[in-house]
């Protein structure tokens, strides 16, 4: 497997991936051309250095896999780094064969690079298969999240 940052010419095989599953398809658009809010949406990424865009490739070059780590700096902790992973996917036929463990073995060694002091996610109650994936990966639940959507 290979990881690397993506590019802009991977933004379809990771937006067909996010819109992939019984969530993703009710917020995603993945149509072909991509709508200009995902062109958007990776500039920005893409010129953020605390945010990193990754695609996971098989031998064949094939994009089977996705993530973004975002790097947060705050106060507390001394001033440390919180690293948050976000939109972890893997294509559907790849899945069940190890990239998950795979891609998760490099997001938390990539924070420890990073020099972040924790690695966190949040995971839909809807998803619970991921819910167990992380906790078997040993993630555990120490905080009830909330979240309130702006309209």
């Amino acid at each position: 497997m290979n990881f690397r940052k993506a590019t802009e010419n991977d933004i379809s095989a990771i937006v067909e991936m996010i819109a992939d599953d019984e969530l993703g398809e009710k917020r995603e658009n993945y149509q072909y051309p991509l709508p200009m809010e995902y062109l958007k949406a990776f500039e920005k990424i893409d010129a953020d250095e605390n945010q990193e865009l990754m695609v996971v490739e098989n031998e064949n070059a094939e994009i089977i896999g996705t993530l973004q780590l975002s790097f947060i700096q705050y106060l507390t902790y001394r001033g440390g780094i919180r690293a948050q992973i976000e939109a972890v996917r893997i294509r559907k036929d790849q899945r069940g064969l190890g990239t998950g463990k795979a891609m998760f073995t490099w997001a938390i060694q990539r924070a420890k690079e990073r020099k972040a002091h924790l690695l966190q996610l949040t995971t839909d109650k809807k998803r619970p298969k991921a819910l167990q994936f992380y906790q078997d990966l040993g993630f555990k639940a120490t905080h009830e999240g909330m979240k309130i959507h702006l309209d």
